[in-house]
Parts: C-alpha cells; sequence; structure tokens
C-alpha cells in the first residue's frame, strides 16, 4: 500500500471507555482487585492534560469500565507504551511528545487496585518521539526515538543504564551516510539475548508524511555495531511501513517477524546460524487476501499461540507458530476498528480473555476508542468499554497491574 494513506493519518489518540454490554452484578470484586485492573495510557479529547489511569476490565465486575485511579502527565504529551523493567517492579511509558519517557510511581494495597502516585520525566538527550523499550538481564534497555533529533529521515536508539534512567549512548546511523546499513524513523524494537542480537524498524516519520520506511536493521547488541538492513516490502518503493518486530527466542523456532503497517502483512526471516545473522524476510501472511489491513501488534500468550492485531477493520488473529515457517491460522476475533495493543487475563468465573484496546493515533476509521474484552474460547465479545463516549479519551496501550499481561511482546 502506497502514500493513498497519507490524505488519513492524523496524530492523536487515547481511551474511551463506556459499558456496551449487560454484566452480571458483583460486589465482590476485591477477590482479585489486581487480576482484571490495567494500565492504560490514553489522550485527551478536550483539550485536558494526557495521562495514564487504571482501569476495570472484568465484564463480571460490577466496577467494569471504571477508571479508579488516574495520573495527569501534560497537555500534548501523548503517552504511548506502557513497559516494565525486568523483574516488574518498576512501571514506565514512553510518550511522543512531552519528555518522551517517565518513570511511574505506584501505590499498592492488598485488596485494592492499585494507585498512580506520580511521574518522573527521564533525561532522553536529543532523542525524541519516544516508541518501544527493551529491558535486558545485563542492566541496560534499549529505547526507540522515531524523532531522533528531529531531522527529516531521522531517527537514533537509546541505550539506558537501568539501574539509574542515565542515557548511555545513542545509537544513530543516518541512511545519508550509508543507504544499505542505517536506522531511520525506529518504532519496533526486539532483542535476542543468547545470540547479541536486536532488531529495529523502520516505520514513518513523526509528522506522518515526510517519509516512510520499509525496512529492519539489525544491530550487535554489545557493539553497536549494524550488521544488516533488510527490505520488509513488495519492492524498493513500497513503503509498507514495518512497525513492530519479534526476535523469537528460547523454546521457539528461532525466526524474526515483522508487521508491516501499510502493507498489512506479516513477515518472516529464518535465523542463520553460519552468517550469526537472519537471511532475507518473505511475506508469510497477506492481509489484502482476507480483507485485512494495518498489521500492528504481536503478542505470545500463556499457551505458546502468536495474536496479531489488524487495525482495519479491527481484527485479531491466532497463530499456530510450532512448525515455522509455517503460519497456521486457528482463529480470527472481531474487535472494533484500531484494534492494536492486547493484554490476557482471566475473568472471576475463570474464563481466559484478551482485552484489545482500539485506537491508533486517532486516524479516521481506525479510533473506535474501546476496549473489548474476547474469550479466547469462543471468540464472544463478553463486554465493550467505550473510553471516548464515558471519559473524553482515547486509550494508547494497555499493560497489567500485576506485572506483564502477556508471555511475550517483542
Amino acid at each position: 500500500m502506497k502514500f493513498k494513506f497519507r490524505s488519513v493519518l492524523l496524530f492523536p489518540l487515547i481511551l474511551i471507555v463506556l459499558n456496551n454490554c449487560q454484566h452480571q452484578d458483583d460486589n465482590h470484586d476485591s477477590d482479585h482487585p489486581s487480576e482484571s485492573s490495567f494500565y492504560i495510557d490514553y489522550r485527551s479529547l478536550k483539550g485536558s492534560p494526557d495521562g495514564i489511569a487504571v482501569i476495570e476490565l472484568d465484564p463480571e465486575s460490577a466496577n467494569f469500565g471504571n477508571i479508579s485511579s488516574k495520573l495527569e502527565l501534560g497537555i500534548g504529551v501523548l503517552p504511548h507504551h506502557i513497559y516494565y523493567d525486568n523483574d516488574a517492579k518498576r512501571l514506565f511509558t514512553t510518550a511522543l511528545g512531552g519528555s518522551y519517557l517517565y518513570q511511574i510511581k505506584v501505590e499498592k494495597n492488598q485488596n485494592e487496585p492499585p494507585k498512580l502516585v506520580s511521574a518522573t520525566p527521564i533525561d532522553t538527550g536529543e532523542n525524541t518521539v519516544g516508541e518501544n523499550i527493551f529491558f535486558t538481564n545485563d542492566g541496560r534497555y534499549f529505547m526507540t526515538f522515531m524523532g531522533g533529533a528531529g531531522g527529516p529521515k531521522d531517527g537514533s536508539i537509546g541505550v539506558f543504564n537501568a539501574a539509574n534512567n542515565q542515557l548511555i549512548k545513542t545509537i544513530k546511523a543516518p541512511i545519508q551516510t550509508n543507504p544499505n546499513k542505517f536506522i531511520m524513523y525506529p518504532h519496533g524494537i526486539s532483542v535476542n539475548e543468547e545470540k547479541g542480537l536486536m532488531m529495529v524498524t523502520s516505520t514513518i516519520h513523526p509528522d506522518l508524511t515526510t517519509g516512510m520506511g520499509n525496512t529492519c536493521t539489525l544491530l550487535d547488541l554489545n557493539t553497536y555495531e549494524l550488521k544488516e538492513t533488510y527490505q520488509v516490502a513488495d519492492s524498493d518503493t513500497d513503503l509498507s511501513s514495518p512497525v513492530e518486530v519479534l526476535l523469537l527466542r528460547g523454546k521457539f523456532p528461532q525466526y524474526a517477524l515483522a508487521t508491516t503497517m501499510l502493507g498489512g502483512d506479516i513477515w518472516i526471516a529464518a535465523y542463520n546460524a553460519a552468517t550469526k545473522k537472519y537471511d532475507a524476510f518473505s511475506k508469510i501472511f497477506d492481509g489484502s487476501t482476507q480483507g485485512l489491513g494495518w498489521a500492528l501488534e504481536m503478542y505470545i500468550d500463556n499457551t505458546n499461540k502468536l495474536y496479531v492485531s489488524f487495525a482495519d477493520p479491527g481484527r485479531v488473529l491466532v497463530f499456530d507458530i510450532s512448525n515455522l515457517p509455517q503460519l497456521k491460522l486457528l482463529k480470527t476475533f472481531k474487535a472494533d476498528r484500531g484494534a492494536h495493543h492486547m493484554a490476557f487475563f482471566t475473568t472471576k468465573s475463570g474464563k481466559e480473555v484478551v482485552a484489545v484496546q482500539n485506537n491508533l493515533l486517532d486516524i479516521p476509521n481506525l479510533n473506535s476508542g474501546t476496549i473489548n474484552v474476547i474469550e479466547i474460547r469462543t471468540g464472544k465479545n463478553l463486554g465493550t468499554v467505550d473510553l471516548r463516549a464515558r471519559y473524553g479519551m482515547l486509550p494508547e496501550s494497555i499493560e497489567g497491574t500485576n506485572g506483564p499481561s502477556s508471555y511475550m511482546h517483542h
């Protein structure tokens, strides 16, 4: 898909919640206050500050859709992705504006949802437009900055000391210097520590018009040397906008997976033990054949299934990845337009569910502003929270209050 999307690419997002379902009335919500409470980054639609909130998402709870705590970060901050550190003891959010990265202080009581207390901005140096983070086991974390230092073909990776949040290094590799190995508009990031490799995507300029990418770049995790830049598109001129990348590791088949935002597809590359790199990417799933576009996030649940969100028309596809490079489609869940981030949990009655946050940068037709709670076994929508109607906000992302709410994200 080419530039025909440019005219609809606007830049807003965050939460909206309304109870659209008939749920059970249950007054014993203190049984599991943090099991079904979630953090959400949100964007205000009323000219108020953007921020982060705690929301109840169990449709079987009397408090379904209720926000119990809210922390404002500032007007135009646009908080974007929520992360835990490796021990799940510290909470962070990246941001497209403001200070680009914040550590969030939380207060927890045994029988209540957590309370958001304060946000501490972290110095990101010259790096702007904060996107994704990956925490490594050696005390570092890596963060993609889609805006870099602000140039028309910029982008950077910040390396931070996880103990004190100090910026250790900024990794830059302009396309102007080397058109074959470069970092530009990085968004997605994934790391395979065992192999000492990191990969980032080249997505789109922060203003969503100046430029778009169609590559992923592989780096050495320790020397920060660029090893290869891969085309993840049908051709040089296909501006597919790879958005997320996942380096499968551990017990999983050793492949790299990437989703393309404007291509609407899933791509795959095999790890090559001889070269200690990945081979070329090839398309493993063509979204257009299924009437799908805007492939976004990839999650793995505790049953080792891969969940991929497609913002248009709002679907979550579940795949078996045990026999890669064969990608077997198992289920398709219907969500609202703008299907994006996900969180997995169990309802009070024991139903395994996935919560799907539906909004992508407030782009028209991709900005429902809802969160669907879908039963994994049946695919039934158990409840919908409409944040736009109920709170005048759009959800940006979602994460569990009890630690990461998926087995693997990136």
